[in-house]
């Protein structure tokens, strides 16, 4: 297995194949297209690589071989380019499982072939395979992994965004709140004091208009009389 490549490279290549030539010739076109290459020669190092093992079940061969991570992959791979014809795993096998895997399934996988079978690319396709190679492998070929590199990694982006937004929720919520305090109530006031009194002073008049008008609604008062002779005022 060899790393070439700029480390501070933007997209890491992770190049499959069994022929030492070909392997070769992919890595260094990858190189001049300054991504960072790590090239092996069989399926089975690449799922190593990607911190992948297989898990067999050997007593029933219609049984698919099962993938399960584990944490020792310390460079991040942003495509596999991967040869369709080689021994034991093939480049059809190598894409089925990193699809399978939750963890790589966002990989982009460009499949490489000699051979130009409709019905393989069509189901290399069909799996998930972004595009399929014709060799030998050209650099204008390569100019067409770029966009495939830069929709995944605007999605993982995306994708960590919302986790920290969720695992910083998730600690808000988590972290005590301080007890509240009580409120205090208010006094109930008595009625003597929430109804203003009316002043003495305000009474007096009342009083006295009152007392006027009871004395005009007298009939002795309505003319004066001198010995039963009514006299005009």
């Amino acid at each position: 297995m060899t790393i070439t490549g700029d480390s501070h490279s933007q997209f890491h290549v992770l190049a499959v194949d069994d022929s030492m030539i070909d392997r070769k010739l992919i890595e260094r076109l990858l190189k001049t297209s300054s991504y960072q290459v790590t090239a092996v020669d069989s399926g089975s190092k690449a799922l190593k690589f990607l911190g992948l093992h297989e898990e067999d079940d050997h007593s029933n061969p219609d049984t698919v071989p099962s993938v399960s991570p584990n944490d020792h992959r310390e460079v991040e791979v942003n495509l596999i380019i991967t040869d369709y014809c080689m021994p034991g795993m093939t480049g059809y096998d190598l894409l089925k499982k990193v699809k399978e895997s939750s963890s790589l399934r966002d990989i982009p996988v460009v499949i490489m072939s000699s051979e130009n079978v409709p019905s393989r690319i069509t189901r290399c396709l069909e799996e998930g395979a972004e595009e399929f190679f014709l060799k030998p492998v050209r650099l204008a070929d390569l100019n067409r992994l770029k966009p495939h590199m830069m929709k995944t990694k605007i999605k993982n982006e995306k994708q960590e965004d919302q986790e920290k937004l969720e695992n910083s929720e998730i600690q808000s919520e988590q972290q005590p709140q301080p007890p509240s305090q009580p409120q205090p109530q208010p006094q109930p006031q008595l009625e003597s004091q929430s109804q203003p009194q009316p002043s003495p002073l305000l009474q007096q008049p009342n009083n006295n208009k009152r007392k006027a008008m009871e004395e005009g609604l007298s009939p002795d008062r309505t003319r004066p009389r001198y010995n039963g002779i009514t006299t005009m005022v």
